[in-house]
């Protein structure tokens, strides 16, 4: 069992950019490949990005590649996404999630937190 805590979210303006940080509890986060989702007000979650246990593998979705980073510390049971040059349509409700391997979709996670929202203002 893995319970995940998300924060770091809130009002931005485009173009700055924002640390996520997702919490794990349990001693096994380290064997767990962990991913972000988001989900738009009146749309379907979407995969953001990924990572494997080790942090030496990393997969995005392609509206963020580029500009935003996935990546863990095992040793404070954290995954973090940064994000840089927010716009408008990166505003969402941030999930994080977790699994015994990698996947892009939602039903390829097991354990979820309980969102973080994420505001970009023009």
């Amino acid at each position: 069992q893995v319970q995940l805590v998300e924060s770091g979210g809130g009002l931005v303006q485009a173009g700055v950019s924002l640390r996520l940080s997702c919490a794990a509890s349990g001693r096994t986060f380290s064997s767990y490949a962990m991913g972000w989702f988001r989900q738009a007000l009146g749309k379907e979650r979407e995969f953001v990005a990924t990572i494997n246990w080790s942090g030496g593998f990393t997969y995005y979705a392609d509206s963020v590649k580029g500009r935003f980073t996935i990546s863990r510390d095992n040793a404070e049971n954290t995954v973090y996404l940064q994000m840089n040059s927010l716009n408008v349509e990166d505003t969402a409700v941030y999930y994080c999630a977790a699994n015994r391997v990698v996947a892009t979709t939602t039903s390829g996670y097991a354990y979820w937190g309980q969102g973080t929202q994420v505001t970009v203002s023009s």
